[in-house]
């Protein structure tokens, strides 16, 4: 009796091993590793991509903002520039644009209708500005400049 059910103990174990097809500790530790990897080389990728991002909203507030200035001057051609209103996020909306959440400063440098400088700093910290004769490139308004 002992003996059968031994038999059928080990018979049993053996139709187990069969069916059997489950992964390796080795299999399941590469895995593991290569997921490891790639994410290790997305996440500083997907990073700079949001930065880019924030930059660009920032050079588009400081389009926005000269041609916003333009559109006021336009309308008001004979205003003296310290009469030109500060860019507020109030003032920007009344000429037509607006502030980003990504720009964390806009600050005009007004001379006249046609010379001017507007910088602005996005939230990566990285500052841009736009003259009334150029585009956004990276970089400050030179205070007291003739633009």
């Amino acid at each position: 009796m002992i003996k059968r059910i031994l038999e059928s103990l080990a018979t049993r174990r053996d139709e187990l091993k069969q069916n059997d097809k489950g992964f390796t500790l080795v299999e399941l530790l590469v895995v593991v590793i290569i997921i490891g990897v790639l994410a290790a080389i997305a996440i500083p990728v997907y990073i700079g991509i949001q930065n880019g991002a924030r930059e660009s909203a920032t050079q588009s507030d400081l389009t926005n903002a000269k041609t916003a200035i333009s559109a006021y001057y336009a309308q008001n051609p004979n205003v003296a520039a310290a009469s030109v209103p500060a860019l507020t996020a109030t003032a920007m909306t009344d000429l037509g644009a607006s502030k980003s959440a990504d720009t964390t400063s806009l600050t005009p440098h007004i001379t006249s209708s046609s010379k001017y400088c507007v910088d602005g700093v996005s939230s990566t910290s990285k500052a841009f500005k736009v003259t009334a004769s150029g585009g956004v490139v990276a970089g400050t308004c030179a205070t007291g400049t003739d633009y």
